[in-house]
């Protein structure tokens, strides 16, 4: 008889054990000399190996004899701007990194970039609706940024809903998200 309640106290604390929750995880932040270094003029410069001949003939044979000159992608910067199920409100991390953004963007070195905002979704609900939900988070993004002295001229916001999930499982917190990428045109 007396090992039953040994059993049961042994069952209560394993429960609770696994039971327990795991400490959340931190959002990452950025500081406005992050973002400066990522986006700067340093990263418009062509890579070292790029060639800088010249090739006389159509595009096709030129690219086939390693000629084409090929400006380098400037990766997105996610300012891990998060956004919670189904809402376009800005959180407060979310918040804290996008008042880095806004320094940032206020610096000679990005005073004259302009930047894509991209809102995209999970994949919860229609591709219409998070189309729009999308777009609302990007919108979000500016309107804060705006609030903070940025001219809005130097920024698009684009939705793009579901279509560009970061993880594997669509239906994932991380695909709820806006990133910022430097406009190229």
């Amino acid at each position: 008889m007396r090992k039953q309640p040994a059993i049961t106290a042994i069952a209560i604390l394993s429960a609770g054990f696994y039971m327990a929750p795991t400490p959340a995880t931190q959002a990452q932040t950025y500081k406005a000399d992050d973002i400066v270094k990522h986006f700067g003029p340093a990263m418009a410069a062509p890579p070292v190996s790029a060639t800088r001949g010249l090739c006389i003939g159509t595009e096709a044979d030129c690219s086939r004899a390693g000629h084409a000159v090929k400006p380098a992608a400037i990766a997105a910067f996610d300012l891990v701007v998060r956004f919670k199920y189904n809402s376009d409100v800005l959180e407060p991390d979310a918040r804290a990194n996008l008042d880095e953004f806004a320094k940032a963007l206020k610096t000679p070195q990005l005073g004259t970039s302009r930047f894509l905002v991209e809102g995209h979704t999970d994949a919860v609900g229609s591709p219409s609706y998070n189309l729009d939900l999308s777009a609302r988070r990007a919108q979000a993004v500016v309107r804060y940024l705006q609030e903070r002295g940025v001219d809005t001229a130097k920024l698009e916001a684009r939705g793009y809903g579901e279509t560009k999930p970061v993880v594997a499982d669509r239906f994932a917190g991380e695909n709820r998200r806006v990133e910022t990428r430097l406009k190229s045109d």
